[in-house]
């Protein structure tokens, strides 16, 4: 998997984003993350970790718990590992420009193959991934259970759909509402107060913590 589009799109000298650095990581299981983004438009960016980057994807409604719910999701460039635990502001005049906040996050499978290593977890999702039918199974703080992305037919390669599928999680409730940071418990407005203070105090833009350890499911 290649960072190459995004270094490309980003000046890391004005941006706090992590850098264009793939990372060797951990294979007791696969992470997953939702990031809310409140940049020229509103959306949730849906990350996928396989091969050590974040296999990405913009959802302008956000994902949805209810099966009815077909939630359209542009798939967007890699992002790097790191850039899980990113949460802060992106300045005006960068790419993506706006504030980020760590909406979701856990481990994930691939369904149906939930006992196998996840080496192979991982191989089976990149064949899914290929072929445009994604099955996964969520266990974050807000989004548990069986997902699917399916790629639209006659609508390029970016064109997805992320689709709830019916089991013991569904729910016609809005998940949305639950709009503050799994990570820190701010909601989007506190995180762009908090950045602006800091640069104001130091000139300098915060470095988001490090993404704690999770046990997994």
């Amino acid at each position: 998997m290649s960072l190459t589009l995004y270094k490309k799109k980003r000046s890391f000298k004005d941006t706090p984003e992590p850098g264009a650095k793939k990372k060797t990581v951990s294979k007791k299981g696969l992470t997953f993350v939702v990031q809310k983004h409140a940049a020229s438009q509103l959306h949730y960016d849906f990350r996928l970790e396989m091969e050590s980057v974040l296999k990405s994807w913009a959802v302008p409604k956000g994902p949805s718990m209810n099966p009815e719910d077909k939630r359209l999701a542009m798939m967007v460039e890699d992002h790097p590992y790191d850039y899980r635990g990113f949460e802060g502001t992106i300045p005006a005049g960068n790419y993506g420009a706006g504030t980020v906040m760590v909406w979701d996050e856990g481990s994930y499978e691939a369904l149906g193959h939930e006992e196998e290593p996840v080496k192979k977890q991982e191989k089976i999702l990149l064949e899914e991934l290929k072929k445009g039918d994604v099955k996964i199974v969520l266990h974050g703080e807000k989004l548990k259970g069986a997902f699917a992305l399916v790629r639209m037919k006659g609508k390029g390669d970016n064109s997805w759909l992320l689709i709830k599928k019916v089991d013991d999680e569904a729910s016609e409730t809005d998940i949305t509402k639950k709009d503050r940071s799994v990570k820190t418990g701010r909601s989007l407005d506190e995180i762009a107060g908090k950045e602006k203070i800091k640069k104001t105090a130091s000139k300098k833009t915060a470095t988001p913590a490090s993404l704690k350890k999770k046990s997994r499911v």
